[in-house]
Parts: structure tokens; C-alpha cells; sequence
């Protein structure tokens, strides 16, 4: 095994055309874009060059206070991130987001590490960082969906939810279904991906092991755990943020709250 191909910065340059592309047809098609696009490229690169050499100084190190604080620390700007792109319509989900991100993510990260991969000590930074980080990146789009559809049926099932809150219901029972779609909507995506993976894409993580050098069979069951506790984390995140977003929908009298969605 030779190891992977270098790419040189002439190579990243041209991969710069990508997003060139995708702010032409942001121009073309009016979709606004331009301006995250940029934001973006540039945050990817200057966000990716310093957590490379700060996993370098953390991986030498090993302490467990800084590894759980950086783990933290990615919690705290994706839940920012999902606050941000959630338009709430007056509703502050940042945390609400926060403590579902950090409760959830911290669980099954720490069985994961703790628990099936027998990493010693559990906060191993090798493992707890690398898989810990997976939960958070691929997971936060899950909270974030949910979010978006939490409010947004909110707003087209207004009427519905007044009813049954003038019939005596409470806010849970009148919004159920919507809670379930919200869940549900978070959910789908890494059940599509447990359908896909290995047939329809291929893995990096898996990948990347073997163009290290790894067994093939310890990749594999490496990249099973990052697929179940995904599966896992997505649920965990999205059941808890979508539970204590709703709540701040309503007042203690459950009423809606004058500004959110589904209020009048």
C-alpha cells in the first residue's frame, strides 16, 4: 500500500472551480447564495488548516479536560450554526440545540468509545475526537431538519392546533403529529444513508483506513459503528431538540405565543 496521492496547491486551486460552478448557477438562477458560498469556501479552508495542526498539539498531549473541552467547543458552533439556518420566526432555539447536541452526542459518543470500540481511556483524543466529530457534523443537518419541519408545520397546521388546544388538549397532544414529523424528518436521512452505504457511496472514513494501510475487515467494522451510532445520535439530538423547541412555542397557560409560528 503506497498511501494516498498527494494533492498539491496548484490541485486545491482547481478544485476551487467546484464552487465557482455552484455560485454561477446561484447568479443564474437568483438564489441568493453568493455571499455563503464565499463565506464557506473561506471558513472550510481556514477552519480545516487550524484544527489540523491543533489535533497534532491535542493527540501529543491526550488530556482528557482538553479533549472534552474541544469537543464542547464543536458542540457550541454547530449549534450555532443550526440556530442560524433554522428560521424559528421569533422562536430562540440556539439552546434548546445546545443542550440536545450536547446531551446526546456526549451519550453515545462515550458508549461508542467507551463501550464498543474499548478505547483506553475512553477520551482517548485518537477516538474520541475523530468519531465524536462525525456525530456532531452529520447529525447537526439532522437537527436542523427537524427544526425546519417542526416550525414549519406549525405554520400550515395552525388552525388545527388551535382547535384541539380550544377542546381541551395540551400542547403535546395537540402537536404529536407534528412532533412526529419533525422526528421523522431528522431520521430519514441516515436511514437513507444505511441503505446506500458501501452500494450507492462509498465510505471516507472506511477509505481512508485502507489507503493508510489498515486491515480491510477493521475498516469495515469501524465504518458499521459510525454508521449505527449515527443512526443513534440522530435520534437521540432530534427527539430532544424538537421537544424543548416546542415547549417555548407555548406560554405556561398553553397558549402559542404571540410570533411564533401557528400564532395569530
Amino acid at each position: 500500500m503506497s498511501g494516498a496521492v498527494d494533492i498539491g496547491y496548484g490541485q486545491l486551486a482547481l478544485a476551487l472551480g467546484f464552487v465557482v460552478l455552484a455560485g454561477g448557477a446561484s447568479l443564474w438562477l437568483k438564489l441568493g447564495l453568493g455571499r455563503d458560498l464565499i463565506v464557506g469556501t473561506l471558513r472550510t479552508v481556514a477552519q480545516l488548516a487550524l484544527m489540523g495542526y491543533v489535533l497534532v498539539y491535542i493527540f501529543a498531549i491526550n488530556q482528557a479536560w482538553l479533549v472534552l473541552l474541544l469537543f464542547a467547543g464543536m458542540i457550541f458552533f454547530a449549534a450555532r450554526i443550526v440556530a442560524g439556518r433554522v428560521k424559528g420566526k421569533g422562536v430562540p432555539v440556539f439552546w434548546p440545540v445546545f443542550i440536545s447536541m450536547l446531551l446526546s452526542y456526549m451519550v453515545v459518543s462515550f458508549l461508542v468509545t467507551r463501550v464498543v470500540v474499548q478505547a483506553q481511556p475512553w477520551w482517548d483524543a485518537r477516538y474520541f475526537l475523530p468519531l465524536g466529530g462525525m456525530v456532531v457534523g452529520n447529525s447537526m443537518n439532522a437537527m436542523a431538519l427537524s427544526l425546519e419541519r417542526l416550525f414549519g408545520e406549525m405554520t400550515n397546521r395552525r388552525d388545527q392546533v388551535e382547535l384541539l388546544l380550544s377542546l381541551g388538549a395540551d400542547p403535546r397532544e395537540a402537536t404529536s403529529a407534528i412532533n412526529a414529523d419533525a422526528i421523522r424528518a431528522g431520521m430519514i436521512p441516515s436511514i437513507n444513508s444505511m441503505m446506500g452505504v458501501g452500494l450507492v457511496f462509498i465510505p471516507g472514513m472506511m477509505t481512508g483506513q485502507i489507503l493508510a494501510g489498515a486491515d480491510p475487515l477493521l475498516a469495515i467494522k469501524y465504518q458499521i459503528v459510525v454508521m449505527l451510532m449515527l443512526v443513534g445520535s440522530t435520534t437521540l439530538g432530534s427527539v430532544l431538540a424538537v421537544s424543548l423547541a416546542r415547549q417555548r412555542l407555548f406560554t405556561p397557560a398553553q397558549q402559542l405565543r404571540p410570533g411564533v409560528p401557528g400564532a395569530l
